[in-house]
Order: C-alpha cells, then structure tokens, then sequence
C-alpha cells in the first residue's frame, strides 16, 4: 500500500458487532489508519474502549460530544476519509441512510462523506427481506452505496437463512479490493490461468500434478484489484473463490485450452500460470480398472500395467498464433534444470512477451508455498525478483507488465 488510508468503521446496533473488532484490528494490522464510529446500539454489544485498543484511535460516538477534537468532527471525519465500512448495518441504520437522518454521529458523518461507502447489512431474516429494508437497499443503491450480501446460516435469533454479517476477512477483503491499490488497470479485460489439471485415466484415477493454485489465484486477485475485469481459468484447488474475479472451473487439459481459447480475442492480457499436463492418457477407460484384471495367473502374481499417452493441445503456442494486435501474453516456466535456458527458449518458441520462470530446487520457490522467486524475462532482458510473498511477486509481475504493454 503506497500511502496510509483512512478507513471509517461504522458499528451500529447488532450482535455481529463483535466480529467489528477483528476487522478494526485486521486493518490496523494492513498499515490502515481505522477510525471506528459507533451508534448507541452498538455500545450495549461492545464498548468503545474495546474499539479504541483495537485501533488506535479515539472513538467518537456523540456529535456534540465535547471531548471530540473538533466542535464539526463529523465533518472532518466524512471528508478526511478514504472510504467508509458500516458493518454491522443494522435495519435502523439502513433506514436513517436511505431517508437522510442524521440523527447520530454515524448518520450525521455519512451526509459529509464524499468517498466510497460500503454496507454489510446483518439481521434477522425476515427483518432482512422485509419490503420496507429491501427498498431502503435499493435506495441506497441507486445513490453509489456498496452493498455486501450477507451470508447464510445459522443466525443468533435461532432462525437459519440470510443475514449474517460475512466474516472479518471478507470484510477485510472488500476494504482492500477498494482503496488497496491506484487502478492502473481499470478496464483492462485480464485473463489469468491457475491450479493443475487432471487427466483421466479410468473413471477414479487421474494423472496430476502438484499445483497449489496459489501464484494464478495472487495474480487474478492483484489484477482486481487494480482495476481490471479478471477471468479466472481454474483447475481444482483448495483455495476460496476471489470474490471480485469471475471463475471458470475446469478440470482437464483439453477443458482448459476450451475455455481460454473461447475467451482470449476478448483479453488485453493473458497469463498462464496454471501448471497444465503435457500429456494425457491416449485411451482411458470406460470403467474402474481391476486390480484383478492384471493377474494372468496365481503362480506369477500381479501383471504389469501401462498407459499410452498422447500430448495435450499446448494452449500458449495457441495464444502466441492467434493474438490479436497489442494483446499482451505472459507465460510461466517451472523447471528443475536450466532454468534460464528453458525460459528463454519459451519466450521464442511461444511468441509471447513474458515469461516468469521459478525453479522447484530454489528454496521459497515452487508449489504449495506462500513464496516465490521469479526471474522475468522478456525480448529486452532479464530481472530477477527477490523472494517474495506470492501477492507481492504478483504485484511485480503486473508492474512489468504495465510498463511493456
């Protein structure tokens, strides 16, 4: 984050405002100047003192409180901020935003606010879909407001469905896709690729590898956040869903060059990072091998077993053939060998314009791991990257190649 933002959290009356505090310390703890606003409800849940530890700052809670820096802190606060997160939004407070009562320091300070405005409504379900909420959303809607769905479950009332405030790291994630990152990309149409695939082998098994997924997901997840419309092309993962970033799920080889190859003339920027097999299984079988099938007697035990495999469509010489004029194409080379060498020979070979090559024998590169070490290569040179958290070697790469586009 380049400078330190100022974020208003706004908790008004709810049980879920308890969750308000991990995201006032998530925050603090991303380099976010947090200033938390409570209404009266709010303080019979958690007290302000509670909010004040998490963040460092003095909570206001009273507009004409004399112990507030300034005799107009509401209007200080509404125009000094970033953005602003009410969570939880309760139906009260949903009510008095969508009719313009300011009538408390929260409601007063959302009039002056000029900046984004994002609302995690929480409440019972039917308080929730009630007519009369459901048209103050849409209000607030049509007027710029953020609104966050909120998840299903279990609620504290006891009834099951809608309402619940999302956790403290979605929450987190929302203030994050906002204001973390300038938008030097917004409106660019990004294509990232991600995971392993899986080729059949009988209706079980499958032939994989041992992608994590988590460099493709960094770098879909970076690019949102900067602005661009991502697709994401995934193999399975274990990893959650990108919330701001559109997901097709695949499974094979042959399914992942269908999905990127129907949606590249659309894309500005394509990068595989996906670990995609090279070769699949020629014939799989229709039904479950036996292990029974291979004994051809009792004497001589367990027979062998082999599988002829056939190369899978290599998707990045696709993309390097039939780019269109000032698309920009990244690829990535994991090697064990050579590794400059091999990356180099890709750049040509595939027509592309970048290459991120990491070797599995560099300690904090390679799968699985929240780390990397990247060399980028391009027509004009070489840059080796330092070891690197995954989102931070993500941001680089993106860097490159908005200067090289």
């Amino acid at each position: 984050m380049e400078d330190k933002k100022k974020v208003l959290l706004g908790v008004s009356g709810g049980i879920s405002a308890y969750k308000s505090v991990y995201i006032a310390s998530g925050l603090k703890k991303k380099g976010y100047d947090v200033h938390v606003i409570m209404t009266e409800g709010a303080e019979k849940f958690v007290t302000p003192l509670t909010f004040e530890t998490m963040s460092g700052n003095k909570v206001v809670t009273d507009v004409f409180d004399p112990a507030n820096e300034t005799p107009t802190e509401h209007i200080t606060l509404g125009q000094s901020a970033d953005l602003v997160l009410i969570a939880p939004a309760s139906a009260n407070t949903i009510a008095k935003l969508a009719h313009g009562i300011a009538d408390n320091m929260l409601t007063t300070t959302m009039l002056a606010c000029t900046c984004p405005i994002l609302i995690s409504p929480a409440m019972n379900t039917h308080m929730f879909e009630n007519p009369a909420t459901q048209e103050n959303l849409e209000i607030l809607r049509r007027r710029g407001y953020e609104l966050i769905e909120p998840a299903t479950g279990m609620l504290a009332c006891g009834v099951e469905g809608k309402g619940k405030m999302p956790e403290p790291d979605v929450l987190i994630g929302y203030v994050e896709q906002w204001i973390s990152k300038e938008k030097d990309m917004e409106g660019l149409n990004v294509l990232v690729t991600a995971g392993p695939t899986e080729e059949a082998v009988d209706p079980v098994r499958f032939i994989t590898n041992h992608s994590s997924g988590k460099m493709g997901y960094a770098i879909a997840r970076m690019a949102a956040r900067r602005g661009a419309n991502v697709t994401l092309v995934s193999g399975r993962t274990a990893l959650p869903r990108e919330p701001f970033v559109e997901t097709v799920d695949i499974l094979s080889a042959e399914d992942m060059f269908r999905a990127v190859t129907e949606r590249a003339p659309g894309m500005d920027i394509i990068i595989k990072a996906a670990a995609v097999a090279d070769f699949t299984p020629a014939n799989p079988a229709g039904e479950k091998i036996k292990k029974a099938d291979l004994v051809p007697n009792e004497t001589e035990g367990f027979g062998g077993m082999s599988i002829s495999l056939a190369p899978t469509r290599d998707i990045l010489a696709y993309l390097g053939e039939h780019r269109h004029e000032g698309q920009f194409l990244c690829g990535f080379a994991m090697e064990t060998q050579n590794l400059l060498k091999n990356a180099a020979v890709k750049l040509v070979k595939k027509n592309v314009d970048m290459i991120c090559a990491n070797s599995l024998r560099t300690r904090g590169a390679g799968f699985a791991g929240d780390t990397n070490v990247v060399t980028i290569l391009t027509r004009d040179g070489i840059q080796q990257l330092p070891l690197m958290s995954k989102l931070d070697t993500a941001d680089a790469i993106l860097d490159e190649i908005m200067k090289r586009r």
